[in-house]
C-alpha cells in the first residue's frame, strides 16, 4: 500500500497531522507513506521514522498554476493507492484529482463532494483530552480500517547530537541546566494571537516571583526582536536579571533542541506550544479570545499541560456566539479583558508542580 498525506499551512498543522503516519504504520507496517508539506515546516517532521518520503509544496507552486500542475503530474507517477487531503485547499484538490488513487479521503466542504471517495465532517466536541485537532484527523483513517479510537500523540525526533549541542550551547552562555529554565512564547503568529505586551510582562514577573532561581528564554525570530525587546522592557528590573534575551536558536531545529532542555514552555498558543508538547515538555498556554480552545488544547490534563482562555473566566462576550472566530475583529478589546490576574493562581500552581 502506498499513501500520500497532504497537509499544507503552518508548522502546528503539519506536526498534528504527522500522527497519521504512526497510526497507519501500526496497522500496515509495510506501507509506503509520503508526506506533502510546505518547505518551511520540514524541521518538525525531520527524522520521523514513520514517514518514508517527504514531498515539498513550495512558494512557486502557490504562485504558479503551471508549476502546480507539474507537481500534480509528478505525484501522479507515484501511483498512490490512497490520498488523504487533511485541509482540502484548491491546490490539494488538484493534486488529489490528478492522482490515480482509488481511495481519496478529505474533510467535507460541500464543494469537494465529487473529488473524494470519503468525506468527514469535523466533530463539534472532542471525546478525549487529545482535542479536536487530533480526533478530527484520526477519523480520516476510517476508510483504511484503522481503529481511530486509539489516540496517537504528535512526536518530534531529535538526534542525541542535537540534544548535546544544545546543552553545550546553553552552558557556554552561562545557563545552568540543573536550575529552572523556561521558554516563553512571548509573541503569537500575529497581533490578534498575541497577549498584550504589558500583560505578558506581568506573567513573566509572576514566574520569577514564584521561582526565584528561574532562568528565562524568549522564543522569537530576528524580525520580531523589536516587539520581544518591548516586552523585556516592561518587565520589572528584577525579572530582567533572569531573562537571557540574546540566547535563542538560529534555526527551528536549534529552537527544538534548546526547548528540550527547558522545564516548561509558557506563552501564546501556537506552533511553539505544540512543538513543546511533542517534545514532552510541560506547557502553559494562553489562548487568543477568538480561537476555539477545544480545537487546539491538545492533551490538556490540567497539570502537565494547562491552557487558559478568556471564556474560562468571563463567559459574557461569548453569549449568543456560535464560534469564537466571530469575535476575531474584536480581539484587541477582548484581550484587554483577559487580565493576568484571572489565571495567576493557575500559573503559580502549574509552576509549583514542575
Amino acid at each position: 500500500m502506498k499513501i500520500l498525506i497532504i497537509q499544507q499551512k503552518m508548522i502546528g498543522d503539519v506536526l498534528a497531522s504527522s500522527i497519521l503516519f504512526e497510526a497507519i504504520k501500526h496497522q500496515y507496517p509495510d506501507a509506503e507513506l509520503h508526506y506533502l508539506i510546505n518547505t518551511h515546516t520540514f524541521p518538525v517532521v525531520e527524522h520521523n521514522p514513520f514517514i518514508d518520503k517527504i514531498q515539498f509544496f513550495t512558494a512557486e507552486h502557490e504562485k504558479s498554476k503551471l508549476k502546480l500542475f507539474k507537481l500534480a503530474k509528478q505525484l501522479r507517477k507515484e501511483n498512490y493507492d490512497a490520498v488523504i487531503d487533511v485541509y482540502s485547499k484548491l491546490s490539494s484538490n488538484i493534486i488529489s484529482l490528478f492522482s490515480k488513487a482509488k481511495i481519496k479521503i478529505s474533510i467535507d466542504k460541500s464543494r469537494n463532494k465529487l473529488l473524494y471517495t470519503h468525506l468527514f465532517k469535523h466533530k463539534a466536541k472532542a471525546d478525549t483530552n487529545a482535542g479536536l485537532a487530533i480526533e478530527n484527523r484520526l477519523q480520516l483513517l476510517q476508510p483504511l480500517n484503522i481503529d481511530t479510537s486509539k489516540i496517537v500523540k504528535p512526536k518530534i525526533y531529535l538526534t542525541e547530537q542535537e540534544k548535546t549541542d544544545a546543552k553545550n550551547f546553553l552552558e557556554s552562555h552561562y545557563i545552568d541546566t540543573n536550575k529552572p529554565l523556561y521558554m516563553i512564547g512571548v509573541l503569537g503568529s500575529g497581533s490578534n494571537k498575541t497577549y498584550p505586551f504589558d500583560y505578558m510582562a506581568s506573567v513573566i514577573d509572576t514566574i520569577v516571583k514564584t521561582q526565584s532561581h528561574s532562568q528565562i528564554l524568549f522564543n522569537y525570530i530576528p524580525k520580531q526582536e523589536e516587539d520581544a525587546k518591548a516586552i523585556l522592557d516592561l518587565c520589572t528590573s528584577e525579572t530582567q536579571k533572569h531573562i537571557h534575551f540574546n540566547i535563542f536558536g538560529k534555526s527551528l531545529r536549534d529552537f527544538l533542541a534548546i526547548t528540550y532542555h527547558c522545564g516548561a514552555l509558557i506563552g501564546n498558543e501556537g506552533g511553539a506550544i505544540n512543538m513543546a508538547k511533542a517534545l514532552n515538555i510541560p506547557t502553559f498556554t494562553i489562548f487568543s479570545p477568538w480561537i476555539k480552545k477545544e480545537a487546539w488544547n491538545m492533551f490538556d490534563d490540567g497539570k502537565k499541560h494547562l491552557s487558559v482562555h478568556l471564556k474560562d473566566y468571563d463567559n459574557q462576550p461569548y453569549l449568543g456566539i456560535n464560534h469564537p472566530k466571530e469575535l476575531k475583529s474584536k480581539a484587541s478589546d477582548l484581550y484587554l479583558k483577559f487580565k493576568p490576574s484571572y489565571f495567576e493562581e493557575d500559573l503559580v500552581n502549574f509552576l509549583k508542580r514542575l
